[in-house]
């Protein structure tokens, strides 16, 4: 789809066919963070059974592994969210590569018929058309940046709960070890996610 998006001469065709490159780059990461949002929400169980088998020594462990589990679900419902969004990207995008497509045809139409008024009308109606589906497409991506903000406020308010359950577990007695292990594992996850989101903050698609 790509090379026949590039290769084939339209109004308008690097910024619609780009703005569908970069979303497809978006939906991929999206789909990388839910699949890894799921890894926190098993450590977070794990953790929180250890946290039971250590008894009082990993209380405040056990509170940190509750909060990352809640974390995980609200990970995994803000990027579905964003899944939405990526979604009706996709279609005005499209909309607005076919629209491209017809008013290339028309204006070649038009060139041959200069002193057409209707042809004129044609093209002014088809013009109108184009900006509305711009202006919503627009709407979309400031949207979707907002969402990817939001997201990413989020798994830094992740890595602090992943952080401090990594102090906790020193508390955890004879129990410390393994409680350092998971909760190091789940602050390494943490950081791959907001990694993640960070490259979807600078996405070129936010730019247009």
């Amino acid at each position: 789809m790509t090379e026949e998006l590039t290769t084939t001469p339209r109004t308008e065709p690097k910024g619609s066919a780009l703005d569908l490159l970069h979303i497809v780059r978006i939906n991929e990461e999206i789909k990388a963070v839910v699949a890894v949002a799921f890894k926190i929400n098993i450590m977070a169980l794990n953790a929180i059974f250890l946290a039971k088998r250590a008894g009082t020594a990993a209380l405040g462990f056990g509170v940190l592994s509750n909060e990352l589990r809640s974390f995980s679900g609200q990970l995994r419902e803000t990027m579905l969210s964003l899944n939405g969004l990526i979604h009706d990207s996709v279609a005005e995008v499209s909309v607005l590569l076919l629209d491209s497509r017809y008013s290339g045809i028309f204006a070649a139409a038009a060139a041959q018929a200069p002193s057409s008024a209707r042809m004129r009308a044609v093209l002014e109606h088809r013009e109108s058309r184009t900006a509305e589906y711009r202006a919503k497409l627009s709407i979309l991506r400031r949207s979707l940046r907002s969402s990817v903000e939001d997201a990413f406020r989020l798994v830094e308010l992740g890595g602090v709960l992943a952080k401090s359950a990594k102090i906790e577990a020193a508390y955890g007695a004879a129990f410390s070890v393994s409680l350092s292990q998971v909760s190091s594992e789940s602050d390494g996850i943490v950081e791959e996610i907001r990694g993640s989101l960070d490259t979807l903050r600078k996405s070129r698609f936010f730019r247009g």
